[in-house]
């Protein structure tokens, strides 16, 4: 039995049946708890996605799935629904990101430190902007999704963590004190990254941005993952690398890494011939919207590019480059630097 394969009429005569018992002996029969992520819409009812997509089973393929059959998450049971051409919708709504939370952050600091309430202007507009990001999927959204009230609720949330907060913290997250952290040490670069993201979803171009969770995991950035994906949007420009190598070149320079020296062609040949990675190197708090300079990219190589997004502040590949430099005489492995630096690009504006 493959699981999974489940079809709209089986579907359909599982919500018959969950009709004709009820919620609570449905799911007494079958052995499934109440849904805590997704419901499954029809016609103007909502059903327990796990439940019906398990059930959905005996119909399809002569038994019920058991709960613990489910091992795939919580949204195995809603993506094997939704693929049969059912609606889902979400129980909760999801926990707030990075990126929300430095909007949320940034009112609370403009406004003395102190929550707000759900009627003020500042909520009520910053509660729009939250439901254009891109970070959450419609399906995993409900009704109530960042809507004022929960805003408000948020801003309490982190100003009663302020140090002078002179009471006890309301309801919140490891990560509300976290980015609080960085506005309180940072302030002027964190507020130009609230500013930053503001612009870019009320001009449209954040409101799409594609995000690359899988490839972002090991990647810190305490500006969000919409600055950070943009960031990486500009660095996989097949056109502005090309320039940049072109103008590399010209000016007699090699395609080396500007960290660590390494040439691809050097070590790979023909292969390696004309490959070397982007880094645009302007700071994800100061990349606005103006064009890109040849200036603002660094030829680097895959594993320093992986190390300066890393951690944290990210150093410059020369600041990169001085940490390599200043182990090379402890561990022998580390290759040298060619002698001669790769040439000034140019500067131009494209």
């Amino acid at each position: 039995m493959r699981r999974g394969a489940i079809t709209r009429a089986a579907v359909l005569k599982t919500i018959a049946e969950y009709d004709q018992l009820g919620r609570s002996k449905f799911l007494a029969r079958y052995g499934f708890s109440e849904a805590r992520s997704y419901n499954l819409l029809h016609e103007g009812r909502e059903y327990d996605s796990k439940a019906v997509a398990g059930v959905a089973h005996k119909w399809d393929h002569g038994r019920a799935l058991l709960p613990k059959e489910f091992s795939g998450g919580k949204d195995h049971a809603a993506a094997w629904l939704k693929r049969a051409g059912f609606e889902i919708k979400a129980v909760k709504n999801p926990d707030w990101a990075r990126d929300e939370i430095i909007m949320a952050c940034h009112l609370v600091m403009a406004n003395g430190w102190k929550g707000l309430n759900a009627s003020d202007r500042r909520v009520i507009e910053l509660s729009g902007l939250l439901q254009l990001m891109p970070i959450h999927a419609e399906t995993d959204r409900n009704e109530k999704f960042r809507n004022p009230n929960g805003v408000a609720r948020k801003t309490f949330d982190i100003a009663t963590r302020h140090p002078d907060y002179p009471g006890k913290p309301t309801n919140g997250g490891a990560l509300d004190a976290e980015v609080l952290h960085e506005f309180l040490a940072r302030p002027a670069e964190m507020a130009e990254v609230a500013q930053l993201v503001r612009h870019g979803i009320t001009a449209g171009d954040l409101q799409t941005l594609p995000l690359d969770d899988d490839e972002n995991l090991d990647y810190s950035a305490p500006e969000g993952r919409l600055l950070m994906s943009r960031h990486k949007r500009r660095e996989r420009n097949k056109d502005l690398r090309k320039k940049k190598i072109a103008a590399v070149l010209k000016q007699g320079g090699a395609l080396a890494c500007e960290a660590c020296g390494f040439d691809f062609e050097e070590v790979y040949g023909d292969r390696g011939s004309g490959y070397i990675e982007c880094h645009h190197v302007v700071p994800l708090h100061e990349a606005g919207e103006g064009r890109t300079k040849l200036s603002d990219l660094a030829l680097i190589c895959a594993n320093c590019h992986r190390m300066i997004h890393r951690r944290a502040p990210w150093p410059t590949p020369k600041e990169l480059g001085n940490l390599i430099e200043n182990r090379r005489g402890a561990v022998a492995r580390i290759p040298s630097q060619p002698s001669a630096e790769a040439a000034e690009p140019a500067t131009g504006p494209l």
